[in-house]
């Protein structure tokens, strides 16, 4: 293998660019299989490609290298909340809209209240973030302080909003990149699945590898809207007299509700534009993951990401109302492009340098933006499992120090919404930041409860701004709970009643495996009656070896032979009464030429004598030690542990021999 290594290595230096990029993945799989160890014990084939695609185990030991710093941990868990601001706005256009072109002129008051809102819960969470600085998410604090059902609740909500991140920053993302080549919209499913795959197969390398990978295009995206702002803002303040737009949109859409009052249309676009504090909650969630000082470098990391998000989301409401010509979205319009794309177009000049840069950020931004989701979404699961809530699989850790099992069930949920709603943006909005304000409002009065009981040194400060906090929530979850539920909003609520109901009955179930396998303080029995049968296919030296492992057992020892023909049978009987000893061969026919029925047969036939008898079914098991030689034989062990599963009292014990 070394040699292999050697020659290749020649190769590249001859021609480094063909060989570079022809040969990346070579380099993995042969580095990978050098390092492996050879001999009996040497990893399967799904083992070494397991460990060529997502790297080397990592000991527990070394996770602390694995912890983020504010620099990578802003792109990990700030990547959701940030790049909202390439969608929130253009949310609440399209519902002022529905009034009438000009109440869109006010856009930039509800951007306004949403900027406040978005402060009034980084500072509420910041509170949460030194109260539980091993990791205070929604689930943790509410059940600390409200109670397990609360708890649950905030829970339900969180893995519901965290899938329909992905889903939504996805979908938003595609957009993005359709906005730039429309001819790619009949394809939004498939680029949109395979990229929730690739945030996934990151995200199973290790958190700080995934972290390492997305730090580009996040900082790309907030230089290139910055930049966006700030010579869209010079560009607007220069012109001389307001702006009168021309607003493009469905002809059925504008004045549709007129007939509501104004109020509703207004609360309406909050609600819509709300969207954009969805992942502000994900850092304190995190906070584990972050280098010593945790909290501290967790606080910082929110504060960076709050007046980020701030700033710009205020920015691009402002240049939204400079535009002269702004098109919102329609569906007899296959040319559609999306507000920010019309604003770098605007700024920037269509067709320039800066325009593309500005479509290809937002739309790697937005696809990288689900990598929030699956930094906490794994997190959270292991809590539940840990508790008893989910199953427990979803609490292991992996040999890359994530919870791969969450990661992997994450990405099967956002690929069938994103396939069940076809990609389209607009169908999954209306879904969004219900789950987010609900755990948003029992985090933040789970905080309140938390600082009148303990009363610590500046409690009063603090119950105030979880309470601000808790309040401002509140009423915003109840506007978009009112203003969306006939739109999709609904769905939420059931999918919260179908966790919490799946919640509960995991933890009942198993609250009883632990009531069935309680020992107590008695010692173990001995078994009664207690049969071992040795399945003996044909005579060879790996059923001497298991005989010898039968006989040893304390019980009556029986060997049985299904014969699917005659032939050779008589032969057999020869064989064993030479080397069988005091352990009879008993013949099983078997006229419809199966090898599991008449020991199924034959087991119910010793249980029918004595209900209570315990069964041991030996199977030798022969084990090649070579991939591909293990095409070319039959487990039958296997099978049998499959039939056998279901019986009282029945073993299924397989005597492996290795064969070179």
């Amino acid at each position: 293998m070394s040699s292999l290594i050697a020659l290749w290595a020649a190769a590249r230096s001859a021609h480094p660019g063909r060989w570079a990029k022809g040969f990346a993945l070579w380099t993995t799989l042969t580095t990978a299989l050098a390092t492996l160890p050879v001999g009996r014990n040497k990893p399967s084939l799904p083992q070494i490609l397991k460990r060529a695609f997502f790297g080397k185990p990592i000991a527990t030991k070394h996770a602390h290298h694995e912890r983020l710093s504010v620099f990578v941990g802003l792109p990990v868990f700030a990547s959701d909340a940030l790049s909202s601001v390439a969608y929130a706005s253009e949310a609440i256009l399209g519902v002022l809209v529905l009034g009438s072109v000009a109440l869109i002129q006010g856009q930039l008051w509800i951007a306004g209240a949403i900027s406040l809102l978005i402060l009034i819960v980084a500072f509420s969470y910041k509170q949460t973030i030194h109260a539980y600085p091993s990791g205070g998410g929604s689930y943790v604090v509410a059940s600390a302080n409200l109670g397990p059902r609360p708890g649950l609740v905030a829970g339900a909500a969180l893995m519901i909003d965290y899938v329909l991140t992905v889903s939504v920053s996805v979908a938003a993302g595609v957009a993005a990149l359709v906005s730039a080549a429309p001819q790619l919209h009949s394809f939004l499913v498939p680029i949109s699945c395979g990229c929730i795959a690739i945030v996934a197969f990151a995200n199973l390398r290790g958190v700080r590898e995934s972290g390492a990978l997305f730090a580009v295009p996040t900082y790309g995206f907030v230089i290139g809207i910055s930049v966006m702002v700030v010579v869209g803002l010079i560009k607007g303040l220069g012109s001389a007299g307001p702006v009168h737009q021309t607003v493009l949109a469905d002809p059925g859409t504008i004045g549709k509700e007129a007939m509501f009052p104004l109020v509703f249309l207004v609360l309406r676009a909050l609600a819509a534009g709300c969207t954009a504090l969805t992942g502000i909650e994900a850092v304190s969630n995190g906070v584990p993951a972050f280098k010593a000082p945790e909290a501290k470098n967790a606080s910082r990391t929110l504060a960076i990401m709050a007046a980020l998000l701030t700033v710009l989301f205020l920015g691009i409401g402002f240049l939204s109302q400079r535009l002269p010509t702004i098109s919102l979205y329609s569906t007899h319009n296959p040319e559609y492009r999306t507000v920010v794309s019309q604003i770098a177009g605007w700024s920037f000049g269509a067709g320039s340098f800066g325009f593309f840069f500005i479509q290809a950020a937002t739309a790697a931004i937005l696809i990288l933006a689900a990598n929030t989701a699956f930094a906490d979404f794994p997190r959270l699961a292991s809590l539940l499992a840990r508790d008893g809530y989910l199953p427990r699989p979803l609490a292991r850790q992996g040999d890359r120090l994530v919870f791969q099992n969450g990661i992997v069930l994450l990405a099967l949920a956002s690929i069938l919404l994103v396939y069940h709603f076809h990609g389209e943006l607009d169908l999954l909005l209306p879904l969004y930041a219900v789950g987010v304000f609900l755990a948003f409002t029992l985090s933040q009065t789970g905080m309140v409860v938390h600082w009148w009981r303990s009363r610590e040194t500046g409690w009063q400060r603090s119950i105030l701004i979880n309470g601000i906090g808790a309040l401002a929530t509140g009423v915003v979850m109840l506007i978009i709970l009112g203003t969306k539920f006939l739109e999709g909003a609904w769905i939420v609520v059931v999918l919260l009643a179908v966790l919490y109901t799946a919640f509960r009955w995991i933890k009942s179930r198993y609250a009883s495996i632990t009531s069935q396998l309680a020992t107590g303080i008695r010692a173990p029995a001995r078994l009664a009656r207690h049969t071992v049968l040795l399945l003996v296919p044909r005579l060879h030296a790996g059923i001497v070896k298991s005989l010898d492992y039968a006989t040893s057992l304390q019980g009556n020892c029986r060997a049985i032979h299904v014969a699917i023909s005659d032939a050779g049978v008589t032969q057999l009987k020869k064989d064993w009464a030479d080397i069988g000893g005091p352990v009879p061969l008993v013949i099983l026919p078997s006229p419809y030429r199966s090898l599991i029925d008449p020991v199924l047969e034959y087991v119910d036939q010793i249980h029918e004598e004595e209900a209570e008898e315990v069964v041991t079914v030996i199977v030798p098991e022969a084990v090649a030690t070579k991939a591909a030689h293990r095409f070319l034989q039959e487990n039958v062990a296997a099978q049998l542990k499959a039939a056998l599963g279901s019986r009282h009292n029945v073993v299924v014990t397989n005597v492996r021999y290795f064969l070179e």
